[in-house]
């Protein structure tokens, strides 16, 4: 069943989140900031609902339960609340991160795909948004570094299961797949998948692809590779109408080019894509 697009607190359930727009909000991403002549929208109506969590090894028992305390109190406090609002409302001030770590203390490897604004994305040289600190944070709970690996959305997983880093963090859905692979932290905040199509496109809702597809036309879907958008869109519509791009950014800009019908991806970085195409 489709649902409605919404940023959450998983455990604070806290109302729908403003639009992204001020100047705390998370730019789009790399070669997606120039404007179109193709305006394009996100639908109104709904598709998927996910919970987001921390990836960790399964066999890495000791760290997963030491995470768990540390989201939990970060939840419990207000500190996740507050850096979702930073970076999706533009409200308030990030909470200090990694400012009194020992130099010598030892090292939090995070895997992330660092083209997924609000959550993940380049400021300069360095990858901010709502998970790099939110796991700056975790790691300040556990008095240690945080180290941040970027890389490939499908590369984080087997990262994690080699030992190659400590936890995959970068808007990661809880899946049975997954779960067969890793273990998952408790839920830090519930994402949305949406739907972007040109603003002149006739459809107007999930459902008319759905009937597009009954009725024998060739609709083009465009994902990230490896994520659930790829997944849930492959599994309803069939693999044949879904194509995969390494950045969601790509794939917009295959939308606009008139390569695809649309583009399913999460809902705030979707808004930050459409912003920065529409000019």
């Amino acid at each position: 069943m489709k649902k409605f697009i919404t940023l959450l607190l998983a455990v604070l359930m806290v109302a729908s989140l403003a639009a992204c727009g001020s100047n705390n909000s998370a730019p789009a991403a790399d070669g997606s900031a120039a404007a179109s002549s193709v305006q394009l929208k996100i639908l109104d109506s709904e598709y998927v609902t996910e919970d987001y969590a921390i990836a960790v090894a399964k066999e890495n028992t000791d760290l997963l339960d030491s995470i768990n305390t540390a989201l939990t109190a970060l939840i419990a406090d207000g500190t996740v609340a507050q850096v979702v609002d930073y970076y999706v409302s533009g409200e308030g001030e990030l909470p200090a991160v990694q400012q009194d770590v020992a130099a010598d203390a030892e090292t939090l490897t995070m895997a992330t795909n660092a083209a997924f604004p609000p959550y993940e994305y380049w400021e300069g040289d360095a990858i901010v948004g709502i998970d790099a600190v939110v796991a700056g944070l975790i790691a300040d709970q556990l008095g240690m570094k945080l180290d941040i690996q970027d890389m490939d959305f499908d590369a984080i997983i087997p990262a994690v299961v080699s030992g190659k880093v400590d936890m995959g963090m970068a808007g990661m859905t809880v899946t049975d797949e997954r779960l067969q692979s890793v273990s998952f932290s408790e839920s830090y905040a519930t994402g949305v998948q949406v739907v972007i199509v040109p603003e002149n496109s006739p459809i107007e809702t999930v459902d008319q692809l759905f009937s597009l597809l009954d009725d024998g036309e060739d609709i083009q879907i465009g994902t990230q590779n490896a994520t659930t958008g790829f997944i849930y869109a492959s599994d309803d519509f069939g693999e044949e109408h879904v194509q995969a791009f390494n950045k969601g950014a790509d794939a917009v800009q295959a939308l606009v080019s008139g390569k695809l019908t649309c583009v399913i991806i999460d809902n705030e970085p979707a808004k930050a894509f459409v912003a920065a195409n529409n000019g």
